[in-house]
């Protein structure tokens, strides 16, 4: 069996375009059809359903392609067991990373990585968390590095680094402001239905932290004003800190400024800051080393954030 030409099908399919397939591939579009046409005789019948703009599996290519990635899987779990058995440190690790925080964590822990696998490959992508839960799924991300509750999760294997509080910010104008707290003490608990009548800054549909927010507001049966739909949870701080609306945000996105005042809410709501892999699947030292320098990372960042949260205030 040719490995190479399962990569081939593969990657016709995820473009759905065999001309876009060849460019990712490197290869002449007419070599890949050749490879394509050997392939469809060989087994007896069409793989795609052509169109000029759009091709698709047939049920015939749509057994082929799956089978394929298991066969594709199998030969990467074989060779990173017996890379380890032999303590070969090579291979290549294909990470997801969720916008934002995702790459800035990246930036510190590559160099350390680095200097214990330098000739261990890794491929960073930057997503959110459900298309990355699904990559995962596919078996094309070999970890995920990704924020979210336990509702959120997947059938995949998750392992815990840290948890992460969520809080509400208001700025300081709010006629509720001088009952909220200072970052680094205990924060007044309070409840969003005293500011159903406020218009809030939330991230956008689909993402982890508006899931939470959406919970948050159907347990107090209210529905606040959306100001301002975001990718960004450096927007929402800001925005409040701007003194235009409010937010619930992740604790380690807010500073202390003396414009904004903060509580934490009545379900003390936390998510997890986890890496994620595909259920039983086989996890290489290579990548257990990476999770460690991550673990590292994000435990070493909420103790200096906690000192940082104090220091602002005295």
């Amino acid at each position: 069996m040719d490995l190479k030409q399962l990569e081939y099908i593969i990657k016709i399919a995820e473009e759905n375009n065999i001309t876009k397939a060849a460019e990712k591939l490197f290869i002449t579009q007419s070599a890949l059809n050749q490879q394509l046409l050997k392939l469809e005789k060989e087994l007896g019948t069409q793989l795609f359903v052509r169109s000029r703009s759009n091709w698709h599996l047939t049920h015939a290519g749509t057994i082929y392609v799956e089978n394929a990635k298991n066969i594709l899987h199998i030969k990467k779990e074989t060779y990173n067991q017996i890379n380890d058995l032999l303590e070969i440190k090579e291979g290549k690790l294909t990470i997801g990373l969720t916008p934002e925080r995702g790459t800035v964590m990246f930036a510190s822990i590559y160099p350390v990585f680095y200097k214990k696998y330098p000739k261990v490959k890794i491929e960073p992508l930057e997503m959110p968390v459900k298309k990355q839960q699904h990559e995962i799924a596919q078996g094309n991300l070999d970890i995920g590095f990704i924020t979210l509750q336990d509702f959120q999760k997947t059938k995949d294997a998750y392992i815990p680094i840290c948890s992460e509080e969520i809080i509400l910010a208001v700025p300081s104008s709010h006629p509720l402001a001088y009952l909220g707290g200072k970052l680094g003490e205990p924060l007044p608990a309070t409840c969003l239905k005293h500011f159903e009548q406020d218009s809030f800054a939330v991230m956008q549909q689909g993402s982890t932290l508006r899931e939470i927010y959406d919970r948050l507001l159907a347990e107090d049966n209210i529905s606040p004003l959306i100001l301002l739909e975001t990718r960004s949870c450096e927007t929402l701080y800001e925005m409040v800190a701007e003194g235009i609306c409010c937010s619930v945000i992740p604790i380690s996105y807010a500073k202390p400024r003396p414009n904004v005042s903060f509580f934490s809410l009545r379900q003390h709501p936390v998510w997890e800051i986890a890496a994620s892999y595909k259920k039983d699947s086989y996890l290489s030292q290579a990548a257990k080393e990476l999770i460690a320098i991550c673990t590292e990372f994000w435990l070493q960042k909420m103790k200096n954030l906690n000192g940082i949260q104090r220091a602002g205030y005295r």
